[in-house]
């Protein structure tokens, strides 16, 4: 049941291909995270993307949107989801995500910062109740962690 906040500079894509990056984005998710297949374990899968205007973003203090597609992500997953090896999968599909929704035509580099950031059992609210481990397994489908019981 992941959060993922992606911030992208303004004009990076257009409108179908945000749309197919938050595709890509969430396919990921629900592949590395092991999400079951049903609509609504799916459904539990958020994703925003977010422009950040034009010229307000440096690396280095240089604007480089004619050179590169700076990318940040943000991915807010319980914590005990994510093995090691599902994290280093994580950020390398991630990053191919981004870097197939840009034009093809389009020469710039994609430099994406992914962070996962993994919320402590207890830490995270959902519909008004914390939610705990067992909670998110039961209603994500987590195959990995089927027969998790107890908060």
């Amino acid at each position: 049941m992941p959060n993922i906040l992606i911030k992208v500079p303004q004009g990076s894509f257009t409108c179908e291909q945000r749309a197919l990056l938050s595709e890509a984005i969430t396919k990921v998710a629900a592949e590395v995270e092991q999400i079951g297949s049903d609509p609504r374990q799916r459904s539990l899968c958020w994703t925003l993307i977010e422009e950040v205007a034009s010229g307000s973003w440096t690396c280095g203090g240089v604007d480089v949107s004619a050179q590169a597609i700076p990318c940040i992500i943000q991915v807010k997953v319980p914590s005990g989801v994510l093995s090691e090896a599902m994290r280093g999968d994580y950020v390398q599909r991630l990053h191919q995500a981004v870097s197939r929704s840009k034009e093809a035509n389009d020469q710039r580099i994609v430099m994406t910062s992914i962070i996962l950031d993994e919320v402590n059992d207890g830490l995270w609210g959902a519909n008004g109740a914390i939610w705990y481990l067992a909670d998110f397994t039961q209603a994500a489908g987590y195959r990995h962690l089927q027969g998790l019981t107890g908060k």
